[in-house]
């Protein structure tokens, strides 16, 4: 039989509206959106009637898509579906880690407010932006961006998708080399270069945060952005250093199919985990929860993939 793992969706994934059906639906999940609300007033309000341009500031999106991920994880346990694993995909590491143990609920959703301020704090303070790169592999994208300087690899999404941070001039000189080399690019609608040198001091400030709170071993396999490996004791660093470090997902994936994962739940907001699992390799069962109707077929779905 197949081991289970919830994958925890992250930042890009908001949008209006999201996980009002869930609280209504599920105790599991009302349970983790008000305690959300209960340490920051106003959380519900924009996952439920918030303006897609207030969902995009990351110091809104960060904690509303924490609740959304955690709140689906919760659902699905409620339906009596127990993982065996995790993993998430940047902001859903946090998630992912309250959901294993590493931290307690509030102490996740309190990092998870300062890594927003954080984060946009270093946005703010030294501007920059994030493109996809397509059509060209990973090797390419690499040489290119030491040859351009001043941008970097952050996201190893799937086969021929890799997201690229750094400064706004840097990208568009970069933008030119990928059409010489017949690549292609999309710019992302992020406020900064996430997952790059230009977060260091978010980092610092994030690692010194976590020291003082209680961060444990988690109480199932939970495979970290930094490593592609599962978490050992070093829960704190690797949170902390995740937000200055590249993704790496596509062998993330990889390596849990490796370990036995073959059933893959994305819980949260949207469908983007799901089709990058699919990219990398679609033997892999995989599907999407986070309205109670998915919720729901989640558990039939499970039974049968190890039927």
């Amino acid at each position: 039989m197949g081991k289970i793992a919830f994958l925890f969706a992250g930042q890009g994934a908001q949008y209006p509206g999201m996980g009002k059906a869930l609280y209504d639906a599920s105790e599991a999940a009302r349970r983790v959106f008000d305690l959300c609300e209960r340490l920051r007033p106003g959380t519900l309000a924009q996952c439920f009637y918030g303006t897609k341009e207030e969902l995009s500031r990351t110091v809104n999106t960060q904690p509303c898509l924490f609740a959304m991920d955690l709140a689906c994880a919760q659902a699905l346990r409620e339906a009596g579906i127990e993982a065996q694993g995790a993993a998430g995909f940047s902001l859903g590491e946090v998630a992912a880690a309250a959901f294993c143990g590493v931290l307690s609920y509030e102490d996740a959703f309190r990092f998870v407010v300062e890594r927003g301020e954080r984060m946009d704090e270093c946005a703010r303070k030294d501007p920059g932006g994030m493109i996809a790169v397509l059509r060209l592999p990973a090797e390419r994208v690499e040489a290119l961006c030491k040859e351009v300087g001043s941008v970097w690899p952050v996201n190893y999404n799937c086969p021929g998708q890799i997201a690229v941070a750094g400064r706004q001039e840097a990208l568009g000189r970069l933008g030119e080399r990928i059409a010489e080399e017949k690549g292609r690019f999309v710019p992302l609608a992020v406020s900064g270069a996430f997952h790059s040198p230009l977060m260091a001091d978010a980092a610092q400030d994030l690692y010194e945060s976590l020291g003082r709170v209680d961060v444990h071993e988690p109480a199932l396999p939970l495979y970290a952005n930094v490593t592609a490996r599962p978490y050992g004791a070093d829960g704190r660093r690797l949170l902390a250093k995740q937000v200055k470090s590249p993704v790496l997902w596509q062998k993330t994936i990889e390596n849990m199919k490796q370990d036995g994962y073959t059933i893959l739940i994305e819980a949260g907001a949207g469908k983007t985990l799901t089709g990058l699992v699919r990219k990398i390799d679609p033997a892999l069962a995989v599907r999407n929860a986070e309205t109670p109707e998915e919720v729901a077929a989640a558990k039939s779905w499970t039974e049968e993939q190890n039927a």
